[in-house]
């Protein structure tokens, strides 16, 4: 049955929406219990989210007109360049990004030629690439903080350690490095960001 010259059912719905329980079940993986406890940014998690998403069932419904693996590398070029201009990402929520994007493409555009045991396998590596390099490898997780700083005087150069002194008093956090961001001399404030440890706070 058709309306408008466009059917109304195919033999794709039900395929299209396991592949995306598939995709949603690895994506929740990562991004919600690996990504997140690592970070705990929580601005991230509805970007990658919602990227993940759109790319699945944009691949999945290009792959009607039978594109090649080229339109799908095509995507993270397109991301890449973009790279969200209004605000700098970090290399590693630019990596999560990617692998985000990636899985999706995989699970949207996997054909007869790749089984469903080599589709979860894939993503179950992925998982546990991602598990054994962020859990064991990289035992101190640093994590960052966005503060405004009132005490301008402190962010030249020379002032670095009054700087750091004055902001783990504050914050009770033993700062591992800090970057300045942008400055509002007519406020008299800056936007620092501040990296650390997450599990080490600053001993008295």
């Amino acid at each position: 049955m058709e309306f408008l010259e466009i059917p109304l059912y195919d033999n794709d719905l039900l395929k299209m929406l396991f592949r995306f329980g598939i995709n949603m079940f690895f994506l929740t993986i990562i991004i919600r219990y690996l990504y997140y406890p690592a970070t705990e940014r929580k601005d991230y998690l509805f970007t990658y989210y919602l990227i993940s998403i759109i790319v699945f069932f944009i691949c999945f419904a290009l792959k009607k007109y039978e594109i090649n693996m080229g339109m799908a590398l095509g995507l993270f070029a397109i991301f890449g360049i973009i790279r969200y201009r209004t605000d700098p990402i970090g290399i590693k929520e630019m990596t999560y990004l990617f692998v985000v994007i990636g899985i999706s493409v995989i699970n949207s555009l996997a054909n007869k030629k790749l089984s469903y045991a080599e589709i979860i396998l894939g993503n179950l590596l992925v998982v546990g690439a991602i598990t054994v390099i962020e859990r064991f490898w990289l035992l101190k997780n640093e994590v960052s903080k966005e503060i405004i700083y009132e005490k301008i005087e402190n962010i030249r150069p020379e002032n670095h350690a009054q700087l750091k002194a004055d902001l783990e008093e504050r914050t009770g956090i033993e700062i591992n490095r800090i970057r300045i961001g942008d400055i509002d001399f007519l406020r008299d404030t800056a936007s620092i960001t501040i990296y650390y440890y997450g599990d080490k706070s600053k001993r008295k």
